[in-house]
């Protein structure tokens, strides 16, 4: 139950040459643990995100998910990985206006073909989730009557819908007042940690970065760790 990137480019046509995004990243994310991505805007972060996640293929270097290569994959077969193995949680929740809170982490399941799991179950599941990211009083509202950070945790909870190995974060305090975001940074510390999942977290809150168990500094496509999540970036 982890996520291991070895020297990882990524690259992008640009007119008559190239821009590499990504140069020769390597990182490692063991379960129960959370790795921070910092740096300015531009400088390579949901590039590096979008192949973690696996929703862009590597050029050079492979993405290990649970001591796999992902290297050589079909898209159907990296499509199945990432259902059953990979929970994303994007800047924007994204939710269905015409789906409750519920009915999203319900689809979810569905989508990852959980076909081993009953409605009852299904519905149990999504129940729980709810109640662990604190709206289990709210699984039958709709979008459009949940706050932005209310939103926010559906999101999340969702994520962990098909029970995920690597929980893949972007930004998603932005959005959200300082409040608010450091409400959803506990959060995902405390899933992080009771679930046993690898996550990794792009953020631009420098605030945040001493909560993590180690921080990636990514400047002009180059990841650099730093020794101690505390050290200012």
């Amino acid at each position: 139950m982890m996520i291991e990137l070895r020297d990882v480019t990524l690259t992008y046509p640009d007119g008559d040459g190239v821009v590499t995004a990504v140069k020769r990243a390597s990182l490692t994310v063991m379960p129960g643990e959370i790795t921070a991505i910092t740096g300015p805007s531009g400088s390579g972060k949901s590039s590096l995100l979008a192949v973690a996640s696996t929703l862009i293929g590597v050029q050079e270097g492979d993405v290990l998910i649970d001591g796999k290569s992902t290297a050589g994959l079909s898209k159907s077969e990296t499509a199945s990985l990432r259902r059953d193995k990979i929970g994303i949680v994007f800047q924007q929740p994204n939710l269905l206006a015409s789906l409750t809170a519920l009915e999203q982490l319900e689809l979810m399941s569905h989508l990852g073909g959980r076909k081993l799991r009953s409605k009852r179950e299904t519905r149990a599941k999504a129940l729980e989730l709810l109640e662990s990211v604190g709206l289990g009083g709210k699984a039958h509202k709709r979008p459009h009557a949940l706050s932005g950070g209310e939103r926010q945790r559906v999101n999340i909870a969702r994520a962990f819908m098909n029970d995920p190995s690597v929980l893949v974060v972007d930004e998603p305090t932005s959005a959200l007042d300082q409040e608010r975001g450091a409400a959803i940074i506990d959060l995902i510390l405390e899933l992080t940690r009771s679930r046993n999942v690898a996550t990794l977290l792009v953020t631009h809150d420098r605030s945040h970065l001493p909560l993590m168990d180690a921080v990636m500094v990514m400047l002009d496509g180059n990841l650099e760790q730093r020794a101690e999540a505390a050290v200012a970036v």
